[in-house]
C-alpha cells in the first residue's frame, strides 16, 4: 500500500507562505479596495499632547461606482 503526503494548501493553513508579485497585490487592492487606519498619540510624562487618527480608503474609481452608473462596454471588450 502506497501513501502520499499532500502539501498544505492555503485552505488548510491561512498563514502559509505564498509569494505574491507586487503587481498582483496592487491589482487585487484596486479591484476590491482596502481601508488603512491608524492612531498616533504623542505624550510627555503620561500627558497626551497630540492625538492623530488616520483612516484612508484606497481603491479604483471603477470598483466604487454602482453598476448602474458604469458606462456600457462594447461587445467583445474585456470586463
Amino acid at each position: 500500500m502506497v501513501t502520499q503526503t499532500l502539501a498544505a494548501s492555503s485552505a488548510d493553513d491561512p498563514l502559509a507562505y505564498r509569494p505574491v508579485a507586487l503587481v498582483d497585490l496592487l491589482d487585487r487592492v484596486l479591484a476590491t479596495g482596502v481601508v488603512i487606519s491608524g492612531e498616533i498619540t504623542i505624550a510627555i510624562a503620561d500627558i497626551d499632547l497630540v492625538y492623530v487618527s488616520l483612516r484612508a480608503l484606497i481603491s479604483s474609481v471603477g470598483s466604487l461606482t454602482p453598476p448602474e452608473l458604469r458606462p456600457a462596454l462594447p461587445p467583445g471588450a474585456p470586463a
